[in-house]
């Protein structure tokens, strides 16, 4: 049993589509289940105009009945409030006005590749797609797998630990989920109140010097049973499947698992979690710099997935680029723009890290009714030792 994701839509075309397909029948979900991360996706200091149009909300139109899933897939719709504005631009069929065609690539997008690999001479063919505004699918889909995971025990958070030039200090210690209690009410999603002004003042500073900001998430999950992912074959580790789903959100360039690139500068008997034992507690770790992955599996710790998003390529002063008809130096293509998306972009990555979790719970557990999976849980849970 798997779970598969699938989204469709344009970012200023009618709305966007997500199809869930794979979940357990008789699961709860609520509307503020889905509604609850669509409104935290549009939370974050340097967001732009779009912002305040749209009001995200995922409307159900397949797979649950009466608040509880049905086993088949399930479809959800986000409308573009903004459709209003672009009817003609983007009509899924032609229209009576000529309307014009954007020649100008940004670069650090998919405008200039995209044109080329599909053959299009209008960059929007390519832009529309690509855009970020595609997350808001996934985090509708996402906010189905959180509801599941939760049903299993298991809770996703984020919050910001780095915007352009300012890093929020280490904790010192390890984060519980009641540290995340109070992350939404940062304007970064930082948890350090220091760090939070001078993110701030960061995204104002730069902001007004024209500039877009990058920066790092953080990802935890807590709650998770070990074993889940394999070290049998390269495609079932989660390792690579946690990192090819924060890749794959829009401006991401990098993922880190645990203090990955802290422990490559450290030898070895200070890069490892040694292994306890006790009757009260059965194995146990004292650290957690794997961040809850051993062996291309989960370990039964906190599992920790960083992201490094680098500064949006749509500017206010735009670089410099070429007109793909004329071939001329240009200008790159101005549009409505967020100056940082950071705090958004974690909100994204808690949607992708609880799709890839939970794919896991389906793929080891199976099981038809949400009470078969909860069942064969515990009966691994009672068989390795671990409290369910």
């Amino acid at each position: 049993m798997t779970l598969r994701l699938i989204t469709a839509g344009e970012s200023h075309g009618p709305g966007l589509t997500c199809l869930v397909e794979g979940l357990p029948a008789g699961l709860a979900i609520t509307p503020e289940d889905l509604n609850r991360d669509m409104a935290r996706r549009q939370l974050g200091h340097g967001r732009g105009g779009r912002m305040k149009i749209e009001r995200d909300a995922a409307e159900v139109t397949a797979g649950i009945r009466h608040g509880r899933t049905l086993g088949g897939p399930i479809a959800l719709q986000v409308a573009n409030r903004d459709y209003a504005n672009w009817e003609e631009r983007m009509s899924p069929w032609p229209v009576d006005q000529e309307v014009a065609e954007v020649h100008l690539p940004r670069p650090g997008h998919a405008d200039l590749v995209g044109t080329q690999k599909y053959k299009h001479s209008d960059v929007r063919n390519i832009l529309e797609r690509a855009s970020a505004r595609e997350t808001a699918a996934r985090v509708a889909g996402g906010a189905l797998c959180k509801t599941f995971l939760r049903a299993l025990g298991v809770e996703v958070r984020s919050h910001v630990v780095q915007i352009a030039s300012v890093h929020a200090p280490e904790p010192g210690r390890a984060l519980t989920l009641e540290d995340f209690a109070e992350a939404d009410s940062s304007p970064v999603r930082c948890l350090d109140a220091d760090a939070t002004r001078a993110m701030v003042r960061e995204i104002d500073d730069l902001r007004k010097a024209n500039e877009s900001l990058g920066g790092v998430f953080e990802v935890q999950a807590f709650g998770l049973v070990p074993g889940l992912g394999s070290h049998v074959s390269w495609e079932e580790r989660m390792d690579g499947r946690l990192a090819m789903a924060i890749c794959s959100i829009q401006a991401v360039k990098g993922a880190s698992l645990g203090d990955a690139f802290t422990v490559a500068g450290l030898p070895g008997s200070q890069a490892h979690d040694e292994i306890y034992y006790s009757t009260e507690r059965g194995y146990y770790r004292e650290t957690n710099r794997a961040g809850g992955l051993e062996g291309g599996m989960t370990n039964g710790l906190p599992l920790i997935v960083r992201g490094a998003m680098k500064p949006l390529p749509t500017l206010t002063k735009p670089l410099r680029s070429v007109d793909t008809e004329t071939h001329e130096p240009a200008q790159a293509l101005r549009e409505r723009t967020d100056s940082c998306t950071v705090p958004a972009a974690g909100v994204v990555g808690e949607a992708m890290v609880a799709f890839v979790l939970a794919d896991a719970y389906r793929r080891k557990f199976g099981g038809d009714h949400i009470d078969d999976v909860l069942q064969a849980v515990g009966a691994y849970g009672e068989r390795i030792g671990w409290p369910t």
